[in-house]
Formats: C-alpha cells, structure tokens, sequence
C-alpha cells in the first residue's frame, strides 16, 4: 500500500516548525511534533485524552521544560526549519501504523501512537509515560471503540499473520493441505509480499518515477549483478543521494528488458525491515520472520531482494 500523508499531518509539521522556532530549537524534534498535536482541540487523540483525563496543560509544560533544557539558536526560518533523525524516524514508523491498520492515509492519530511507540525513548514519550499514557493504553481505548478492533503494531493481528506466514513458507504439508492453502495463497512468496514491495512489478504497472542522473550507477549494479560471484552490490551514500533511486531504475531496465539477458524475468523485492521488526514480542520471532525470508529467496531464484538501511541488522 503506497500510503500518503493527510492535509491534516502537514499542518501538524508545519505548527512543529513554529513550536521549534518558538523554543529556539536548532531543529524538529519529537517533542515539537507533540507540541502541535496537542494544539488540537477535536479529533481521535483528543478524544484518547479526554478519556483518559490527561492534563493536556501539565504535559505541554513538562514537554517545554525538556525542549528548553536543549535549547540551542535556530539558524534557519520556519519554512526551511529540518526535521531532526529522530523526527523523521517518526514519520516512517507512522505511515507503519497507518499499514498495518488499513488505513489508505497517513493521519494524525498514527503519528500520535508513532511518538508513543519510538523505540528512542523521546521525551515526548517519557512525558506521557510520566502522566500514565502510553502507547498500549491507546491501543486498548482504540480497540474498545472500534466495532472490529484494528491493531497497532506488535497486537494480535501481527501474531495471526506470522502463524500464517509460517505455515506457507515452511510446510511441506500434505497434499490436501497444499489444495486447501491454494486458493488463499497463490503467490510463492507470501512472507516477501508481507514485508516488502515488488519494485519490477510498480515499474510494469508505471507507477515508478523516471531516474534521471544516475545511468552509470543503475548499470554498475546491473553489471554487478551479472556476475557468478560477488554479486552483491551495496550502495553506500548520505540520505537523500538516491540510493533507493537506483533501485528503481533497474526494475524498471528490467521490465524493459534494457539489462543483460541473464536478468530478464527477475523481480526486485525491496524488504521493508521495519515491517520485518516491528510486532515482534517474544524471543525469537524476529529470527523466525528472517529464516521464513530466507527459505522463500532460497527456493525462488528470479528474485533479487534490496535491503534498505541494512546496517539496522546489525
């Protein structure tokens, strides 16, 4: 799903800028983020405070306290004011939770329980902790107004899905069960369609935007890839160089069959770690997801996975 964000999110981001300037921040942070939800009067997160009786007051002043302690002179305007690693770590974890629930938009209620669910520990975070609200509290109030409970991340939905995952990736099973599974699962790759995107499949369907500038390093991969051995390429570069960019752009060479024929019919799976992390609650599940997407890239050679922000593994 090619989640976008609301008109109502933007505004969120733009009164973060203003809340930044306003405490002499260097940049965006959570904590700024935090900030301008709270200045909503209406909606579900007002509604999840209203419910739980936070003191909204109390919290914006804890949440000032701490941004002041780390006060440093802004050198940039509002409209040019950057998003700092951990606010952007935000946006990615909720346009997760917008995924996992559904959801076509990404909303505010999502970028609300992505600052509640940071696995850094923001402050804007700790503060709510603080005042006894976290990320499972408004999960649970959520799940109790909802006529079909949607889950966030790591609830029982993602339990459901790993069995699932499991049972189609690893059983040999008999041949009734394969009749049975057949009609539910026609893919051969039903954990890798879970986690990550099928980038020669978007190019077929010309929903990729043209690469323009990067030819040499697109067909650099391509050679790389040609080879018998050490046919691994990394892309190493700053965020924002346009790492992933390449990656598109041979998916799409090879939809057009542009690469070396030893290429033609492979499929570009770019997996999406964060998804493979995310819902993880017991020891051993996540190397249980990873085995699952190992087996299933072992037993279908025409792909070639692309791993975005791989040191994460480590």
């Amino acid at each position: 799903m090619m989640n976008q964000f609301s008109p109502k999110v933007s505004e969120i981001l733009s009164f973060s800028r203003e809340e930044a300037e306003r405490l002499t921040s260097a940049s965006v942070a959570p904590e700024h983020i935090m900030l301008a939800i709270l200045r909503e009067k209406s909606g579900p997160v007002w509604e999840l405070f209203n419910q739980w009786k936070v003191d909204i007051d109390n919290i914006k002043k804890e949440i000032e306290r701490i941004l002041q302690e780390e006060t440093i002179a802004p050198s940039a305007s509002v409209p040019d004011m950057l998003l700092n690693e951990q606010a952007n770590n935000i946006l990615k974890l909720a346009v997760l939770e917008a995924r996992i629930q559904h959801a076509q938009t990404v909303d505010i209620l999502h970028l609300f329980l992505a600052i509640l669910h940071d696995s850094s520990n923001n402050g804007a975070k700790k503060v709510m902790e603080e005042n006894g609200f976290n990320y499972n509290n408004a999960i649970s109030m959520l799940q109790q107004r909802a006529n079909q409970p949607k889950n966030g991340i790591g609830m029982a939905d993602e339990e459901e899905m790993d069995d699932d995952m499991m049972s189609s990736s690893s059983s040999e099973g008999s041949n009734n069960a394969k009749t049975t599974q057949a009609p539910r699962t026609k893919s051969k790759t039903p954990v890798l369609d879970s986690f990550g995107t099928d980038l020669t499949q978007a190019a077929a369907e010309g929903k990729l935007d043209p690469v323009v500038g990067r030819e040499k390093e697109i067909m650099r991969v391509s050679e790389i890839l040609g080879r018998r051995k050490k046919n691994n390429p990394i892309l190493i570069g700053e965020p924002g160089v346009g790492k992933s960019a390449i990656v598109e752009g041979l998916a799409q060479l090879i939809v057009k069959h542009l690469t070396s024929p030893i290429l033609f019919n492979k499929r570009v799976i770019t997996l999406d770690l964060t998804a493979v992390v995310a819902g993880t609650k017991y020891r051993g599940q996540f190397e249980e997801r990873i085995r699952a997407l190992i087996k299933e890239i072992e037993q279908n050679p025409d792909i070639i996975v692309f791993i975005d922000e791989i040191h994460t593994l480590i």
